[in-house]
Parts: C-alpha cells; sequence; structure tokens
C-alpha cells in the first residue's frame, strides 16, 4: 500500500470515526430528551425513533471497530453509508 492511499484509508477512518461518536451522541441525547418529555408529560420522540437511532449507534460502532482494527476501508465507507441512511430515513423523511 502507498503512502497516499494508506493517507486516505487513514483519513476515511477518521472520518466515520467522527460519524460513529455522532449516531451515539446523536441516540444519546434523543433517549435523554425523550426521558425529559416522558416527565414533563409532553410528546417527545417516538419509540421507533429511539430503536432505530439506538441500532444504527451500535451498528456504527462495531463497523468502526472494525475498520480501525483491520484497517478496512469498506467497513469505514460503511459507517459513512450507515449514517446518511440515518440521516435521509429519520431526518430528511
Amino acid at each position: 500500500m502507498t503512502a497516499a492511499r494508506r493517507t486516505e484509508v487513514r483519513g476515511l477512518r477518521a472520518l466515520s470515526g467522527v460519524l460513529a461518536g455522532g449516531l451515539v451522541v446523536l441516540a444519546l441525547a434523543l433517549v435523554g430528551s425523550w426521558v425529559v418529555a416522558t416527565r414533563l408529560g409532553v410528546p417527545g420522540p417516538p419509540v421507533s425513533f429511539l430503536v432505530w437511532h439506538g441500532l444504527a449507534a451500535v451498528a456504527a460502532v462495531a463497523l468502526q471497530v472494525r475498520a480501525d482494527r483491520a484497517r478496512s476501508s469498506a467497513a469505514a465507507l460503511g459507517v459513512v453509508v450507515l449514517s446518511a441512511v440515518v440521516l435521509a430515513a429519520l431526518w430528511l423523511a
């Protein structure tokens, strides 16, 4: 693997790590807002929204661990695609 290729893979893994962490933080923020909304008796995010975000966060972290351990650009790209799907399906729909 050339130095340029290693740099590209490292950059993709860095981006996917940020996105995986962002999905985890987003899932935790949604759970927190659901708890607050429930206690206040106001509408909050639906449970299905929480479940999908939780599943996406777990999948993203698993893919990121695979990307980091195997130095795999395919797994890192999977995190990027998963993040795009979550954005498109759950936030822009």
